[in-house]
């Protein structure tokens, strides 16, 4: 069964289930709900835990003789295990699957690991502990879920905010759930029990956002300017090849220009054939209603002559004309020479 991680707490208090399964790249996420299953399982009597880890030398044999092991100090099993890849492997998973029958009300089996596919989820060794347990999948929130998050972390530390104050701890640790936490928790240090404001916010906080290439082109497609300027200030700050940013541009503007041509000869798109899964649609259809084909033949010239550039270190201020590239993309006509250096 899946539960999405904002309702994880809400099926604890509903009592433990035999198995959990917890994957994704999000840290925070990810360890609040690991810290959540260790507090309600003590609180069930399970008060020993035995951590493994199946790297390349683990021995599978391990898990099994866990599920077996009798405690001096406890009558209850809990075993946490974690999958370096996310995936176990053929010896894994047919021993994950034995072990799921061995499961009980004194044996307790938590298995996490990093971002996994549609392929481990459908493997028969995460059904058939998925049967009996829970799953969850942590991934970076943004927009409207981040704002919520951030909310109900507030109300947990009993700190209050208004909209306006959430969106600025939003707009700080944008992209770094880890370091949004931390901040909160700095405010609830000096604010516990009131109301902050935007300027008390100012103060303590410091600018912890983190972005990557493919958030970047998201935003750029669905035409946010400040945003945009501020990812690329970030990836900058951050030491990110440009290279990397001009092959990102140069991808989506060949991506841009196939769907163009197929609106333009009134064939159906098929989203999945190139890749754009549906809570991506709409930031290729807001470009593509965005920009013309003539508007997209010059961005096409402009990214020819900026690859040459950026191959032949030609370029001073290599994010300022990433900056530039990208707000053609938004559909603003700048006119900002190459090599331009600004100050």
């Amino acid at each position: 069964m899946q539960v999405y991680p904002n309702r994880f707490d809400e099926q604890l208090k509903q009592g433990l289930s035999s198995c959990y399964l917890l994957f994704g790249d999000e840290p925070q996420q990810k360890f609040s709900i690991i810290n959540a299953v260790r507090h309600h399982a003590r609180k069930k009597g399970f008060d020993e835990r035995t951590v493994l880890v199946a790297d390349k030398d683990f021995n599978w044999n391990q898990l099994l003789e866990a599920t077996q092991a009798m405690s001096l100090f406890s009558a209850n099993i809990f075993i946490e295990l974690e999958l370096p890849t996310g995936k176990p492997g053929s010896e894994g998973s047919k021993m994950l699957q034995s072990v799921a029958q061995r499961l009980s009300d004194d044996i307790l089996l938590l298995v996490h690991g990093p971002k996994i596919g549609k392929d481990v989820q459908k493997a028969k060794w995460f059904k058939t502990l998925d049967a009996i347990g829970v799953h969850s999948i942590c991934y970076a929130l943004e927009g409207r879920q981040l704002h919520s998050w951030i909310q109900q972390t507030l109300q947990h530390v009993d700190v209050k905010a208004d909209t306006v104050t959430v969106a600025l701890i939003a707009d700080f640790c944008e992209g770094n759930m880890m370091a949004a936490h931390q901040e909160i928790e700095k405010l609830a240090l000096v604010y516990a029990g009131q109301s902050v404001t935007r300027e008390q916010v100012e103060q303590i906080i410091v600018d912890q956002s983190r972005f990557t290439v493919f958030q970047l082109v998201d935003v750029m497609l669905n035409g946010e300017q400040q945003r945009c300027v501020k990812m690329l200030y970030r990836l900058e700050s951050e030491g990110v090849e440009p290279n990397i940013v001009i092959w990102a541009l140069i991808r989506e503007f060949q991506l841009l220009w196939k769907l163009k041509i197929l609106l333009e000869q009134n064939q159906p798109v098929s989203w999945q054939r190139f890749g754009i899964w549906r809570n991506r649609q709409g930031c290729y259809e807001n470009a593509l209603a965005r920009l013309s084909k003539p508007v997209l033949g010059q961005i096409r010239e402009q990214l020819k002559e900026a690859d040459v550039a950026f191959k032949q270190n030609q370029i001073v201020r290599p994010y300022v004309k990433l900056c530039h590239l990208c707000m053609l993309f938004m559909g603003v006509p700048l006119s900002l020479p190459l090599g331009t250096s600004v100050a």
